[in-house]
């Protein structure tokens, strides 16, 4: 019987890489030791980078709720406090589009916040 030889797959897989690291600078898009390691790399990277996204959005969500609620006569704590025991589910993104889309809405909303306290 004959003996079966990887080559076809072992290229498929380094096409595969090099594919990958097309762009890169210099070997890292060339050679397919140095690829491959700017690959794994580079996917740390993406994988850290989408959980980092939603940690900054929820923080610019936050500092834009703060500024308008500061505008309103409250801090944000109060203001979240308030809405909480007023039964207003709206999560923060919303808020944040309330409080630039429509200030009459979100000075509404901080004054039912008011009442609740």
């Amino acid at each position: 019987m004959a003996r079966i030889k990887g080559a076809i797959m072992t290229r498929k897989r380094r096409n595969k890489v090099l594919k990958m690291a097309k762009g890169y600078y210099g070997s890292k898009a060339k050679l397919f030791k140095t690829a491959k390691q700017a690959v794994m790399k580079s996917g740390q990277y993406a994988y850290i980078g989408r959980k980092l996204k939603k940690r900054d959005f929820r923080r610019l969500w936050i500092t834009r709720i703060s500024a308008a609620a500061k505008l309103n006569g409250m801090n944000y704590s109060t203001l979240i406090n308030g809405l909480k025991k007023a039964d207003i589910s709206l999560n923060r993104k919303m808020l944040s589009e309330i409080a630039i889309a429509d200030p009459a809405g979100f000075t509404a909303l901080c004054e039912k916040a008011k009442a609740a306290l």
